[in-house]
């Protein structure tokens, strides 16, 4: 399901415009894009938990090559799905 799917769901279900429909789903993702970029957690009950995890430094190796690569240190974006959302997908 893509963005556009959602928009035209979410607008025939309710009846609103999907331009409407579009700019709430769109500042609805900049606001958790935006929380996550200050280290916040975002908590959705029953769907999930967003958060940002630190990854180590650590060594890699090129597949191609074999040679030994370090790997940065970064930061990842964890989701751990609610209960209810649990329940619906087993």
């Amino acid at each position: 399901m893509t963005k556009k799917d959602l928009v035209l769901k979410i607008s025939d279900e309710t009846q609103l415009k999907q331009i409407d429909v579009r700019k709430v789903v769109q500042k609805t993702f900049d606001h958790i894009i935006e929380a996550l970029e200050r280290g916040e957690k975002i908590e959705l009950r029953n769907f999930g938990i967003f958060k940002v995890k630190q990854r180590k430094s650590r060594t890699g190796r090129n597949p191609r090559t074999g040679q030994v690569v370090p790997v940065p240190p970064r930061k990842v974006v964890i989701f751990k799905p609610g209960l209810e959302m649990k329940k619906r997908i087993k």
